[in-house]
C-alpha cells in the first residue's frame, strides 16, 4: 500500500532503518571530532581544521537522518 506521499509501508520502514544508521554514524563522527580535539589539547595546539570538517559532516548526517525520520513517521 502506498500513502499520499508515495511511500509504501516497506519504504517507510527502510527510511527509518537508514535514519537509525545515520544517527549512529553521526555519533561516530562526534567521537572522532572529540578525539581530534583531545589530541590537539594534549599537544598544546590550536583547534585543528579537521575538527571543523568533521563537525560539518556530522551536522549533514544529522540533517539527512532527520529528513528520513520525517518520511518514516518516527
Amino acid at each position: 500500500m502506498v500513502e499520499n506521499d508515495g511511500l509504501s509501508i516497506a519504504d517507510r520502514a527502510q527510511a527509518g532503518t537508514i535514519a537509525e544508521r545515520l544517527r549512529d554514524i553521526g555519533e561516530q563522527l562526534d567521537d572522532l571530532a572529540l578525539s581530534v580535539l583531545r589530541d590537539a589539547a594534549e599537544a598544546g595546539t590550536e583547534r585543528p581544521a579537521a575538527d571543523k570538517r568533521l563537525t560539518q559532516a556530522r551536522r549533514s548526517v544529522e540533517k539527512a537522518a532527520h529528513v528520513l525520520e520525517s518520511l518514516s513517521g518516527d
